[in-house]
């Protein structure tokens, strides 16, 4: 017999055998992972009945504004903020996001998590009630922000109750990310104004020393002095969702790329600076837009959903920059190795 007979009978039986072996999709593998994890994770009926618990506190308990949304409980208070179909400011609609970013990491941890010792641990219960304590307070002067972080450190607090401190420690990422869950509402105006007046100033910085356009800033109003256009920058157009956008992209990437304390400050605070270059980014491409085709063409550039992509692209270019550059040169194999012996 022939190599290449040889060769197509083995290739032929080995092409066979593959197509008896059953293929795993991603559905089954993620099910076969989530079940393994679930057995391994001890005190699960004793968290999930104290969350449950803890949960109809705050659904039939939760809420004392009842002038804002007719209802006593703060979870659909939170829905209801959050969701900007209710009437509601757009500010606060990352909230709806925040939980699967959350879970999302707790599941990249997974087997990080897992690995610890995990144990029953009474001094948590300081936190639980810290977090009682936080929703009574709240509910008695009907500031239901207070609630929610008595929520969330609540359900911190149980967390620890049922595994222990170095579940604490480990989980304090992600769980930290609820913080962005608390809605802004009006408590966003001393954030949105100045950034308003900064991108503005900004503009008119660019436009008359860069790009030779001539602008008119009065306040927080640009507009063209033969009146072809005005823009007025509401707080609707503060940039604020791009900061906290670009703040949680920051806080995950500081996270998980880098361990020190100050690497990862350092990434968090840069998302302000980022978040005004690209708001002002956005605002120059409307006023361009309305140089050359006036207040209509400025007006598509502004309520177009591509071009209020913008703000995200020279932020997210230079998260990743300034990751480059705090990671610094990695030493290569050849140099790691130690000098040769004299």
């Amino acid at each position: 017999m022939s190599k290449a007979r040889k060769s197509c009978i083995q290739y032929a039986r080995i092409n066979a055998h593959t197509e008896k072996q059953p293929t795993i999709g991603i559905l089954e593998e993620f099910r076969m992972e989530f079940l393994e994890c679930w057995q391994r994770l001890p005190n699960k009926a004793f968290f999930f009945l104290l969350l449950a618990a803890w949960l109809a506190l705050f659904q039939f308990l939760g809420n004392s504004v009842l002038g804002y949304i007719s209802t006593p409980s703060l979870l659909s208070w939170m829905y209801h903020t959050y969701n900007p179909n209710s009437g509601t400011t757009e500010d606060d609609a990352h909230g709806l996001i925040v939980p699967f970013v959350v879970v999302g990491i707790f599941w990249w941890k997974r087997r990080q998590l897992l690995a610890l010792p995990l144990r029953i641990w009474p001094p948590a219960l300081l936190l639980i009630a810290l977090g009682l304590l936080l929703h009574l307070a709240g509910f008695a002067i009907q500031q239901s922000r207070i609630s929610i972080v008595g929520l969330f450190t609540g359900i911190y607090g149980l967390m620890g109750l049922a595994w222990g401190p170095a579940f604490l420690r480990a989980s304090f990422f992600p769980f930290f990310l609820f913080v962005f869950s608390v809605p802004f509402g009006s408590l966003a105006q001393p954030i949105t104004f100045p950034l308003r007046l900064i991108v503005c100033r900004l503009v008119e910085f660019v436009c008359h020393y860069i790009l030779a356009i001539d602008i008119i800033r009065d306040g927080t109003a640009l507009r063209d002095p033969t009146g072809q256009y005005q823009y007025e920058v509401a707080a609707a157009c503060s940039g604020i969702r791009s900061l906290v956008a670009i703040f949680i992209m920051a806080t995950v990437y500081a996270f998980v790329a880098f361990r020190g304390f100050g690497k990862r400050f350092l990434l968090m605070a840069s998302a302000f600076p980022l978040a005004v270059l690209g708001n002002l980014v956005r605002m120059l491409s409307i006023v361009i837009a309305a140089e050359i085709g006036g207040q209509a063409r400025g007006n598509y550039v502004h309520e177009n959903t591509y071009f209020s992509l913008l703000p995200y692209i020279p932020a997210i270019v230079g998260l990743l920059f300034l990751g480059h550059l705090l990671e610094g040169r990695k030493p290569l194999a050849r140099d790691a190795q130690p000098p040769p012996a004299q």
